[in-house]
């Protein structure tokens, strides 16, 4: 009797912890709520110091080639978010017959311009020409890449000169998001997935820098599930619909998505939300994650450089 008592027991304990484990949700990171705070702080920001200085006037430029709708969408978001902080915004135009000297030129006329504090090069390009991009971005003076996307910001980021750099947006923002939830980077296990230049490879760094310890994980990862089943912090940034599942993901993790795809005309991070929710303590959604807090991010680069300027 008391041995079966015991098996009775055991079974019902070991039946509480599934069903409290399954019936976790994550909190959701409100990428939009987070962002629009920050504009307003930047608001803020930016009276503050025209009242210093009448002539304080951050100014950000922004070249598209060619005429892509969905860049077209992209940039006049950030026309608009620049200038509801107090910002000067202009979108430069160049046709898609632009060639990589055209391209070029306007950089290095915006570059010598001393009122223009931020720039970046809109991709992809679309142009008829043969053009590097990379070359192209390469033109833009690091000191004005609000995009962080110039080899002296990498290489800085890389080597830790957090305060000398310009960090890319889209990972200044995860981090942000991440801060958000309370949960301290310092001392914890990090996976980002993806090693891309805009994002992947400085989310590693920054994350490294910050005193995590990071795995990056690419196309060649042996056992990627079972490595980001170790992440304290999980960052997908690789491209692939819905990629991780709910048992890829450690208990509690912090999930941040920075995916964004299109499937039978929805928009899906790389992550299983409605899976992965379930097992995690926070998680981004897609759309309304890390998308607002890119542009955010694009305005704190483009005062911080105005802000420099002025001294």
């Amino acid at each position: 009797m008391n041995r079966c008592f015991r098996v009775l027991v055991f079974s019902r304990s070991l039946s509480t912890c599934t069903h409290l484990r399954s019936a976790r949700i994550a909190q959701v990171i409100d990428g939009k709520k987070v962002a629009s705070s920050i504009r307003q702080t930047l608001k803020e920001d930016v009276e503050r110091e025209r009242s210093r200085n009448s002539s304080f006037q951050p100014f950000l430029a922004i070249v598209q080639v060619g005429n892509r709708e969905d860049s077209n969408v992209y940039v006049r978001n950030k026309v608009k978010a620049a200038e509801q902080v107090g910002m000067k915004a202009e979108h430069i135009r160049l046709p898609n017959t632009a060639t990589q000297a055209d391209i070029v030129n306007k950089l290095e006329e915006l570059n010598n311009d001393s009122t223009v504090n931020g720039m970046l090069l809109q991709l992809p390009l679309d142009t008829t020409a043969q053009v590097d991009s990379g070359l192209c971005t390469q033109a833009i003076h690091p000191m004005k890449d609000v995009d962080g996307l110039h080899t002296d910001n990498a290489g800085k980021l890389a080597h830790g000169e957090l305060t000398h750099c310009i960090v890319p947006c889209t990972p200044r923002g995860c981090l942000e998001l991440i801060k958000h939830t309370g949960v301290e980077v310092a001392g914890k296990r990090a996976v980002v997935i993806g090693r891309s230049k805009i994002v992947g490879s400085p989310m590693s760094s920054l994350l490294m820098w910050n005193h995590a310890t990071v795995t990056t994980c690419h196309s060649k990862t042996k056992n990627l599930a079972e490595v980001c089943s170790e992440a304290d912090i999980l960052v997908a940034a690789v491209g692939k619909p819905m990629l991780v599942k709910a048992d890829w993901v450690k208990p509690g993790a912090v999930v941040i998505d920075c995916g964004i795809n299109s499937v039978d005309g929805r928009l899906v991070g790389d992550v299983d939300f409605n899976s992965v929710r379930h097992v995690a303590s926070w998680i981004t959604p897609v759309p309304g994650g890390v998308g607002p807090m890119t542009v955010a991010m694009l305005l704190q680069n483009t005062f911080e450089g105005a802000r420099q300027s002025s001294l």
